[in-house]
């Protein structure tokens, strides 16, 4: 598998009054372009800071952050907001979804940021959502929001997808929907990326991350990967 994400002796240091506190204390890790990949670890570990500098939301102190060979960690805010556009889908435990607008309309948004985007209609399709088109959020269920978020997020035919416990709010069958949703992705080769507290999903991961007081204890690929339907909620 071709290397695609790669970390070197990356930090990310943040000032709190007198205080400095390193969120990452010099990660290196790779991914594969395709992976599916779990980051587990205790609240504070750094997940949430690593999924922040992947997407090109925040910067690091220092240390390099290669994305298909092109160091992001060097990029202008600019370039920044150009790779958040087109490369990068953005997953959450909580929808961000306009309540205002129908389904069809919150995937659309997508096109106002993006050169890259998909078929509305086509996406919709593929995440089961298309005949619920001209409902608005408040007319579906918590299941079928992620799903619009979802959509939202693959709209743009990302090579990255991030996920920031995107099946923390749900109950146990309807987060093995969208799990199977985000393995979907992964086998269309778009890089997936699921921070989560919820060890089990690790099960259905292609390669697992545990991250400890800011650095990378464990990065194993997953032997004895299992289906989405196999897995113990």
């Amino acid at each position: 598998m071709k290397e695609f994400i790669e970390l070197k002796n990356v930090k990310k240091t943040y000032v709190v009054g007198q205080q400095k506190f390193n969120a990452l204390n010099g990660i290196d890790l790779t991914i594969g372009q395709g992976e599916l990949v779990v980051v587990l670890g205790p609240s504070g570990a750094g997940k949430s800071t690593l999924l922040n500098l992947l997407g090109g939301m925040d910067k690091v102190t220092s240390g390099s952050i290669k994305i298909d060979n092109k160091d992001i960690a060097n990029y202008s805010d600019q370039e920044l907001t150009k790779y958040r556009a087109n490369e990068v889908g953005f997953i959450f435990q909580f929808y961000n979804i306009m309540p205002t607008l129908t389904v069809l309309e919150n995937v659309n948004l997508i096109k106002d940021v993006t050169h890259t985007s998909k078929n509305a209609k086509d996406v919709l399709k593929s995440v089961g959502l298309l005949r619920h088109a001209n409902k608005f959020p408040s007319e579906l269920s918590g299941g079928e929001q992620q799903r619009v978020a979802i959509a939202r997020a693959i709209m743009k035919n990302p090579r990255i997808l991030l996920c920031d416990e995107p099946t923390g709010a749900l109950d146990s069958n309807t987060g093995k929907d969208v799990l199977k949703l985000l393995r979907n992705q992964a086998d269309e080769d778009t890089t997936v990326i699921i921070v989560t507290h919820n060890s089990l999903i690790a099960d259905i991961a292609d390669r697992i991350i545990t991250i400890k007081n800011g650095k990378v204890e464990a990065n194993e690929i997953n032997k004895h990967k299992k289906n989405v339907d196999e897995v113990k909620w």
